[in-house]
């Protein structure tokens, strides 16, 4: 009997951890195939992913996976599909959070920008002070785990509101966070996301929100996918706003994306990744596979692997 029920428990054992076990495969072969120390030349780039790619797994699993695969820093945007970062296991009490911080070390990964959901185009009401809170939460979140950035969004254009009146709340709304940020160590980065795609609107906004804690992520392909400005003519605009990167590449089929493997879509990814690594941008090149949304693409095993060889591979041509 007992050896009978033994054999029960080692089969539920395998059937629960099948999955973990292909994925960890996975990350054995791939960092079997792929060197850490790729030859970029005098410098090499600084790589990360999202872990909006990687929806289902567990955070060690995270972390194996980019100590394997060439990354030297996690954005996290959740953990096994909880948003609200500092609900999360590994943040949840100062001993986790030391745990947590010591296996980041152990892999030589740096936490470098935390994706928060709030919106900043709010004028008032409870909308505006849920997003306030939310992002002031990651940021005290952002200074126990020594990570620089807060990501939020702009993210409308109220239709009953005036267009220049928007980006004045947006920018009132960053300063607020910028002051509650600047007492912490972290910068508060500003995503060209949502309506906000055209780079003059951004510039208002940033201008407007000027403050040494105000940053921006660069968003190559949420700007180019609408307004079809060039890299060129947009880093020229916010090159001095410029502190992160989400990389992704799409094919436009009609009025829909089709995200692809970086490279293979229409976007001129790597038109704005040589015009940031030429100009000596200091930043991370952040991968952004947005497999939550998504289900459709990809398996975080096959895009989060390839993003680093594909970045190897034009950078030694």
């Amino acid at each position: 009997m007992i050896k009978f029920i033994a054999i029960i428990k080692f089969e539920k054992l395998m059937t629960y951890t099948r999955k973990e076990f292909l994925q960890n495969t996975a990350i054995l072969l791939t960092a079997a195939m792929t060197s850490s120390n790729f030859a970029f030349g005098k410098e090499k780039p600084l790589l990360a992913f999202s872990t909006l790619g990687c929806p289902d797994w567990s955070f060690q699993q995270i972390v194996d996976f980019a100590a394997a695969n060439g990354y030297s820093g996690l954005e996290i945007r959740g953990i096994k599909r909880q948003m609200d970062l500092p609900k999360c296991d590994e943040f949840s009490s100062p001993e986790r959070i030391k745990t947590t911080l010591s296996l980041m070390k152990e892999k030589g990964l740096k936490f470098i920008n935390l994706g928060a959901s709030a919106n900043m185009h709010f004028h008032e009401g409870p909308e505006k002070e849920k997003s306030i809170a939310e992002a002031k939460s990651f940021i005290d979140l952002a200074q126990k785990i020594n990570c620089p950035f807060v990501r939020v969004f702009p993210n409308k254009f109220p239709k009953d509101r005036d267009r220049n009146q928007t980006i004045s709340t947006v920018a009132e709304n960053l300063l607020t966070l910028g002051e509650y940020a600047k007492e912490r160590n972290v910068t508060v980065l500003l995503e060209t996301h949502g309506d906000f795609s055209g780079s003059d609107d951004i510039l208002k906004v940033m201008k407007a929100a000027s403050h040494p804690n105000i940053a921006l992520v660069w968003d190559i392909a949420n700007m180019w996918t609408v307004t079809k400005e060039s890299p060129k003519e947009v880093y020229k605009k916010l090159k001095k706003y410029i502190r992160h990167t989400h990389l992704k590449d799409a094919k436009i089929q009609g009025d829909k994306l089709q995200y692809v493997l970086i490279g293979q879509g229409d976007v001129p990814i790597f038109e704005a990744i040589d015009i940031l690594y030429k100009d000596g941008y200091k930043g991370y090149y952040s991968f952004e596979w947005e497999k939550l949304w998504h289900p459709e693409i990809a398996e975080p095993e096959i895009a989060l692997a390839d993003f680093p060889n594909a970045m190897k591979k034009h950078f030694s041509n």
